[in-house]
């Protein structure tokens, strides 16, 4: 397992670098927390498998609408940017919604076949207020998106480069 340090280390970053691109280029989120294991995840497991990197993007997506959903019911308006005062009515709010996105969120990745856990970070992240606006949320499923893509797109070139008989992407 020594083998792979440097390359998955390296091959985490090349696909953060994208994404950090894209937030500097936009000013949008395109890089938050869930995305570094998520980023990981990809790097060091390398399967290819398109069933897998769809899980990742489902994943993300139920976290990220279940943590909205959850802070849009039980804690709107309300963020974790500061220590909250103890037993606060915004802190049990903000308690409530991220209990709510977790389990919400585990079942819906249960129920779809799409387990990812970086996206119990996402759904944290949405319901406790850090990233809680449909745009917010909408940015977060995109730079997902672009991540698993630009990753399917480097395993596919490396394979072709590797393995010409080997089909490609868009062969199927």
């Amino acid at each position: 397992m020594r083998r792979h340090r440097v390359g998955t280390s390296l091959y985490a970053g090349v696909l953060f670098v994208v994404l950090g691109t894209l937030a500097w280029a936009s000013g949008q989120p395109f890089i938050f927390p869930s995305l570094g294991p998520s980023a990981f995840i990809l790097a060091f497991q390398r399967d290819g498998d398109r069933t897998g990197l769809a899980s990742v993007v489902m994943s993300h997506f139920i976290g990220g609408v279940a943590g909205l959903l959850a802070y849009s019911l039980l804690a709107g308006g309300v963020s974790l940017v500061a220590d909250p005062t103890a037993f606060s009515m915004a802190g049990l709010r903000l308690v409530a919604s991220a209990t709510l996105s977790l389990v919400v969120t585990s079942w819906g990745m249960i129920a779809t076949d799409t387990v990812h856990a970086p996206a119990c970070a996402t759904t944290l992240i949405v319901s406790l207020g850090l990233l809680s606006t449909p745009l917010q949320v909408a940015v977060i499923v995109v730079g997902v998106g672009v991540l698993v893509a630009f990753h399917a797109l480097v395993l596919s070139a490396y394979h072709q480069a590797t393995d010409p008989s080997r089909p490609s992407l868009v062969d199927g």
